[in-house]
């Protein structure tokens, strides 16, 4: 391949990556905005709910307990606080009987998966804004929030999401 091919191929390429990133700049400014203000977006269907830090609180906050397991450190119990992920998918009015599971994005593109069932449990899946007493930090300030996905049956912490930005319901 000579260089002038390569060449084109490269400013192909990079003209192609900057088209989308146009494209997309507003539907990321919007997820951005919503991280900044502790939104979520609660999604099943066309229908889309949006949901304040304050809406959120009232869904039936709860102090709880979970370990954390982080990289090859030991399991670390903290105290958090938060909803039930139950609540938040109840305040959307969203009928879960056919739904057979729920995503969970996070502002980082992190996705996670998560049988209804185990959503629907009592005990096992929050919505946390706090641990140990302090707001969860965003991304930019170094931390795992606003929100978090807490999983408490999940005794190694690998199903967690945080960062996280949108529910979905399917």
């Amino acid at each position: 391949m000579s260089k002038k091919t390569v060449f084109l191929v490269i400013a192909i390429l990079i003209a192609i990556v900057g088209i989308f990133a146009y494209l997309n700049s507003d539907y990321i400014k919007d997820k951005k905005g919503m991280h900044i203000n502790a939104e979520i977006m609660l999604k099943e269907g066309d229908k889309e709910t949006l949901l304040t830090f304050d809406e959120i609180k009232k869904l039936g906050e709860e102090e709880f307990r979970a370990n954390l397991k982080s990289g090859g450190n030991p399991a670390v119990e903290h105290s958090y606080r938060g909803v039930p992920l139950k609540n938040v998918i109840e305040r959307a009015n969203v009928d879960t009987e056919d739904k057979t599971q729920v995503i969970v994005r996070a502002v980082d593109g992190f996705t996670s998966a998560y049988n209804i069932s185990e959503v629907l449990e009592d005990n096992n899946m929050y919505l946390a804004y706090m641990m140990d007493n302090e707001p969860l930090k965003s991304r930019e300030d170094g931390g795992d929030g606003p929100y978090q996905i807490i999983v408490r049956k999940d005794q190694f912490s690998q199903r967690w999401a945080k960062y996280v930005l949108e529910i979905e319901l399917q």
